[in-house]
């Protein structure tokens, strides 16, 4: 009786080699630029992509303060944050938002799309969003990231 074992490559945490990619959010759609970003910092686009090992590539994202969203939810859209205090909710609208801290849109959104556990924290470390079109990163010589649409 012959049995027949297949080899499933497992990717070693220092086997990994990261790269640094660049994102110019100038008039991007929030939800379609946060779901490719999470794929990047996770690493599914890469072949040797495994579920428990950080496999991810480091991603900067400039000009957040020019994002756009669909629909109503510039008007609609909040933010809601739970201090775990009494009285400790937090509700912030996604204008405000935008006018204060453009970079946390994108932040949250990416957020959400990363698994969550000790593995999605880690991952969200290597994402790096600023509001305007500088960044200080120039060092790392970033790739700019293939973006459908765009």
């Amino acid at each position: 009786m012959s049995f027949v074992t297949q080899n499933c490559y497992l990717a070693k945490p220092n086997e990994v080699e990261r790269k640094w990619y660049s994102v110019d959010a100038d008039g991007m759609i929030l939800g379609r630029l946060a779901a490719r970003i999470a794929v990047v910092l996770m690493g599914k686009h890469k072949p040797t992509y495994t579920p428990h090992v950080d496999t991810g590539d480091f991603v900067v994202v400039t000009n957040a303060e020019k994002i756009r969203v669909t629909g109503t939810k510039t008007e609609e859209y909040k933010y809601v944050h739970y201090t775990y205090h009494a009285d400790g909710l937090n509700v912030t609208p996604y204008k405000e938002m935008m006018e204060k801290h453009p970079e946390r849109i994108v932040w949250w959104s990416v957020r959400r799309m990363l698994p969550k556990n000790a593995l999605g924290r880690r991952l969200l470390t290597k994402l790096k969003v600023y509001a305007g079109p500088e960044h200080p990163h120039a060092a790392q010589q970033c790739e700019p990231l293939a973006m459908k649409g765009k």
